[in-house]
């Protein structure tokens, strides 16, 4: 427990450096998690004896990277394109270590693990020239969103473990996650609503729109964290990898961003409270 709790500090210290920084020393973090989160991704499959496309993997991430990082569409949809087309095609001529069901499974994971992490780098350059003031300081609009983001995340994940710790009596999916309550849930539905309508009040943001923002960041969490779950039981494994003492590996850590980051940058473009 203590060495999870060193590794906590260590690491909200080193977001907090990352999201203040932005820029390219964002992009190029968002970049290296999305990478070893594939490198595990590839791993927990190879335990059912898949036989993924690593190299191809990872090149399709860092085009998906790319584009979001030039904030070009158009490349995005392109490199998705090429990315799935060229992990198709190993099915045939690689035919002997990529089956058709480690094609779709690669493809998949591209999709899954690189669209996510282009998206948090296109949020954190959202409207840069918007500042928003707060009691300790300016932020401009794009990284007071991925600070939305991720403490909406964390708080969907703390309210549901004491949540269901104090008052968990009924499962929510024991034959995924035995340890999730429906209490559980439920207190992370509460709790990460007001947590984001508070989130609002010190950005000065709508609160309304933000509270239903923590709403369904609350639902896609817990969705997120349930389909690495049902991976993880496919495979037979307990964690996605070691390389974050006391708590796994970055798709342990991230399967909830994973799910909540396209939100909140689709939130945001159409939604529309930049303009707020």
């Amino acid at each position: 427990m203590l060495t999870r709790i060193i590794t906590g500090i260590v690491g909200i210290a080193l977001a907090a450096v990352i999201i203040q920084t932005g820029g390219a020393f964002f992009a190029g973090a968002a970049l290296l998690l999305a990478w070893l989160a594939w490198l595990e991704y590839v791993r927990v499959f190879a335990e059912r004896g898949m036989g993924l496309t690593l190299v191809t993997g990872l090149l399709g991430i860092g085009l998906i990277w790319y584009a979001g990082w030039q904030q070009q569409t158009d490349w995005l949809l392109a490199a998705v394109t090429l990315s799935v087309c060229v992990v198709l095609m190993e099915s045939v001529l690689r035919r002997s270590a990529v089956s058709i069901m480690d094609a779709l499974a690669s493809a998949a994971g591209i999709l899954y693990i690189g669209f996510p992490f282009a998206y948090m780098v296109m949020l954190r350059q959202t409207a840069p020239e918007t500042l928003l003031m707060t009691p300790v300081g300016s932020f401009d609009f794009g990284c007071a969103m991925i600070w939305i983001l991720f403490i909406g995340t964390w708080s969907s994940d703390t309210f549901a473990y004491f949540t269901g710790s104090a008052l968990g009596r009924h499962k929510l999916c024991p034959s995924i996650s035995p340890n999730k309550t429906v209490e559980g849930f439920l207190g992370s539905l509460v709790g990460t609503t007001a947590a984001v309508a508070a989130l609002g009040m010190f950005f000065d943001l709508p609160v309304r729109e933000m509270a239903v923002l923590g709403f369904i960041l609350a639902l896609l969490a817990t969705i997120g964290d349930l389909v690495e779950s049902v991976a993880k039981r496919y495979a037979g494994v307990k964690d996605s990898g070691n390389i974050i003492p006391g708590h796994g590996g970055v798709w342990d850590r991230f399967d909830s961003i994973l799910f909540t980051a396209p939100l909140v940058y689709y939130f945001v473009k159409f939604v529309g409270i930049v303009l707020k």
